[in-house]
């Protein structure tokens, strides 16, 4: 492939979160590890990228270089703490003139504005404006699909992040969606020109995530989880739409359905820490602990906080079986993890979930929000060993297509048709 010329330099931008917080807290998930892998593979082919992220802590470096041509910036845009994210937006424009002044101090100017999520999709398009460069938006959730699926009132997304969105369709220069079906939500959803939509799916490291015997993987995350019970893994930040509360009941439907079963297994969660509010997330680990007390699988569960992403293979081999019972996912990269890993996944038949996850081959789907049909699921994976050696192979063998090179190489064939178009 043709390299880019040097002097090609990207803003890449991710306000709310920063990518390399630790997997797991309350803002942190697949966008992370998208914007992270994307970054590192676009600068080892010969691009410059500059991470522009909110600062939520003064005493930290304001640039830190990553690797090679990819540094990232620590922006301050209201208080540098963790808060709200809805409360982000207010504080935009004092994050467009950090920026601006960080360029101009740097004496850097920029050839792609590249923005992940609606907020940094925001400032994305005054970047672009005021350069007159080419604009990529990638909104990795969309807001009305979330609204679809919310339960109550206080799962609805701001009227403000709906507007926004509607506006970044029309407004950017080119829209990646994570999957087919992604791209026909945004079209449906916003009346996207489908034509500006680009399908480029996430990808995943095969080195760091790949099969580990399974007792030198218990072995390695040491006295965290009983080594003699079969765990099975849930990896997701704490928030309704992953669908904790229903694995949860699922576990006590299993333990009506098959008693002795139940009682070899722990299920391990990894998720949580410091919310947005700097409060922590103990007022969602009292609701949790409040469930399993209710359903009875106090004994059964171990919460074990947010975890680095090079410790997770040794958790997913661990397991017996990964369990993803998201309401709502655009692609679902802890699905794709897993698989590479070589575990078994059983899954919500809702968005991305349904490209990775080949139900009865590389995994298994069931209804989201359906406890009973979740523990039949897991009855069934867990008391066969062929299928569940089977589906594991088949998910090793089909997350070999899902490489952070071929994301960065479509990625780079976007980027180069913008910029003929722009000369």
């Amino acid at each position: 492939m043709r390299l880019p010329r040097p002097k090609h330099r990207i803003a890449m931008l991710s306000v709310h979160t920063c990518p390399m917080a630790a997997l797991g807290g309350k803002e942190t998930g697949g966008m992370n590890v998208y914007v992270r892998e994307l970054s590192r593979e676009l600068g080892s082919q010969g691009l410059n990228i500059d991470i522009y992220t909110r600062s939520q802590d003064a005493a930290r470096a304001r640039v830190r270089e990553l690797w090679p041509g990819v540094r990232v910036i620590h922006v301050p845009a209201g208080p540098e703490r963790p808060y709200s994210k809805n409360m982000v937006f207010e504080n935009l424009p004092e994050f467009v003139s950090g920026l601006r002044h960080f360029a101009a101090t740097e004496r850097v100017s920029y050839d792609l504005v590249h923005s992940h999520y609606w907020l940094s999709g925001w400032v994305g398009r005054e970047l672009a404006r005021e350069q007159r460069i080419p604009s990529v938006h990638m909104s990795h959730t969309l807001g009305r699909m979330k609204d679809t699926v919310a339960r109550t009132a206080a799962e609805k997304e701001t009227d403000r992040r709906i507007q926004v969105e509607q506006e970044l369709v029309c407004d950017m220069d080119r829209l990646v969606a994570a999957t087919d079906l992604d791209k026909a939500q945004i079209v449906e959803l916003y009346g996207a020109n489908p034509e500006k939509i680009e399908v480029i799916p996430l990808g995943v490291d095969l080195e760091m995530f790949r099969p580990i015997p399974r007792a030198e993987a218990k072995a390695a995350i040491g006295l965290e989880l009983p080594r003699q019970q079969r765990i099975l893994l849930f990896v997701g930040r704490m928030d309704p739409l992953k669908g904790l509360d229903t694995l949860l009941r699922a576990i006590c439907k299993l333990n009506d359905l098959a008693p002795d079963l139940a009682k070899s297994l722990c299920l391990a969660v990894i998720g949580g820490d410091v919310d947005e509010n700097g409060a922590g997330v103990d007022t969602d680990l009292e609701c949790l602990d409040k469930l399993k007390r209710e359903v009875g699988v106090d004994q059964l569960v171990a919460f074990l906080g947010s975890r680095a992403q090079d410790t997770l293979p040794y958790y997913y081999s661990a397991a017996e079986v990964c369990i993803v019972p998201s309401h709502y996912e655009s692609f679902g990269l802890v699905a794709l993890e897993a698989m590479a890993c070589g575990t078994p996944v059983i899954a919500s038949r809702v968005g991305g979930l349904q490209s990775t996850v080949e139900d009865g081959v590389t995994g298994l789907l069931v209804p989201a929000g359906d406890p009973d049909a979740l523990a039949e699921k897991l009855k069934l994976v867990l008391s066969d060993d062929d299928l569940r050696m089977r589906l594991g192979a088949s998910a090793r063998s089909k997350a070999q297509i899902y490489t952070w090179r071929s994301v960065a190489d479509r990625i780079l064939h976007l980027y180069e048709g913008l910029w003929q178009n722009n000369t």
